[in-house]
This record gives structure tokens, C-alpha cells and sequence, in this order.
């Protein structure tokens, strides 16, 4: 479990493959900051661009970990199949703060930056989501968007066109602070984001489901 507050900027440094065919998956090798990985043991979870991953080896003298990505978590997240920068965050602790909101690390789809540019001395970020999602992603609810726990402004439902499945956009205000400390700084028009909804509205959304479905009265042999 997370929170959606990053703790570190990490970058990817190596790639390797754990097969020859596209079923296997990828080693990465994180490069952390210094001190990072003091308190971290092998097999704790740490969310990368938003994506619980396992710490299979630890390189603490040159402040490095691995973790093994299977093709699956490769072709539903975005960002962690080539060298880059990366959000980093360590699960939560039973005595954290929780600052953002409850995050559980899995990526529910990838939406695409439609806009991203500097409103006074915030930044505005607007993000394509699919519509799949739309129904979780309301105004001033929380979404997660490579890791980073942010409020939702702006939600405008979109039909699909010649390049666009339907879908929507939600705008996000970016304050300085958020925009110096993650990998979000460095987003640009038509990079895709992890995108994570708030783990409350699948719970709603669920039941508000079953108060209209009749539940089917057990049987007996």
C-alpha cells in the first residue's frame, strides 16, 4: 500500500531480458539517491511510476536495486521499458502519515498528456484518460498519475473522433513543489501516464452496482 507522496527520484540504468520472446519479461536495474535504500530489505515493495514492484537485489554501496517486470505489468504500465528517469516510493508503514491518498500500486490504464504548460506559478497538466475510467474520475477526487497523488480539477467526458477512442480529460494543477521533486516536470504533449483511480470509488461503484441487482436467494441440496 502506498500514498501516493513521492520519496525519491529514481532513474532506470539497465535493462535486461529475462528470455528471448516477448512473453518474457525485463530486469531493471534503479539507480536511487544516496542513503535511499538504508531502510530497505530484499522483497520489500516499491512503486515505480506508480507500479508496486518487488526488490529482488540490493546494490546499497552503489545505491542501486533490481526488480523483475513480467511481460504482463510491461504491456499495462507505461515508462518502464527503456532508461529514464522515475517516481520512486516505499510502501507505507502502519505509523506513516498519510499524506496523499490510499494507493495500491496497480495501474488501472494509461492515459495520454493532451496539455501541459505554466499558469502563473502552478502548471496546468491535462491528461486523455480512457473511458473505461471515466466513471471513477470526478471533480476534486484523487487520481494517481505516474505515483504522484493529485487532485482533480476538471473533468470533461469526450467523444472519439478519426484519431481519439471516446474517453475523457481531466485537468490537474501542478504547484511548484510537485513539479521540482517528481518526474512529472518532465512530461511533454503525448507522453503517456500511469494512471490510478481512487481504490474508494471502485468500492462505490461496485455497490452501487449490487443495489441493483437482485442477489439470488441460496439453494439448498
Amino acid at each position: 500500500m502506498f500514498t501516493g507522496i513521492i520519496t525519491g527520484l529514481g532513474r532506470i540504468v539497465a535493462i535486461q531480458s529475462l528470455g528471448s520472446s516477448s512473453n518474457h519479461g525485463k530486469r531493471l536495474t534503479i539507480e536511487t539517491p544516496a542513503g535511499y535504500l538504508d531502510d530497505v530489505g530484499l522483497g520489500d515493495s516499491i512503486a515505480l511510476n506508480g507500479a508496486c514492484m518487488t526488490a529482488t537485489a540490493l546494490d546499497p554501496a552503489h545505491n542501486q536495486f533490481s526488480i523483475d517486470i513480467s511481460a504482463e505489468s510491461l504491456a499495462k504500465t507505461c515508462g518502464l521499458a527503456d532508461t529514464g528517469v522515475i517516481n520512486l516510493e516505499k510502501a507505507l508503514r502502519a505509523h506513516d502519515r498519510l499524506g496523499g491518498h490510499i494507493v495500491s500500486g496497480h495501474v488501472d490504464g494509461i492515459g495520454r498528456v493532451t496539455h501541459f504548460a505554466q499558469v502563473g506559478e502552478s502548471w496546468e497538466l491535462r491528461i486523455r484518460a480512457p473511458q473505461e475510467l471515466g466513471k471513477y474520475l470526478a471533480y476534486k477526487g484523487s487520481v494517481t498519475v505516474n505515483g504522484v497523488s493529485l487532485t482533480v480539477n476538471r473533468v470533461i467526458d469526450l467523444a472519439g473522433d478519426a484519431d481519439n477512442a471516446p474517453g475523457c480529460e481531466i485537468s490537474i494543477n501542478l504547484i511548484p513543489h510537485t513539479v521540482q521533486n517528481t518526474a512529472l516536470g518532465q512530461l511533454s504533449k503525448g507522453a503517456e501516464v500511469n494512471l490510478e483511480i481512487d481504490l474508494i470509488a471502485r468500492y462505490v461503484e461496485r455497490m452501487l452496482k449490487d443495489t441493483q441487482t437482485p442477489i439470488a436467494p441460496a439453494t439448498t441440496d
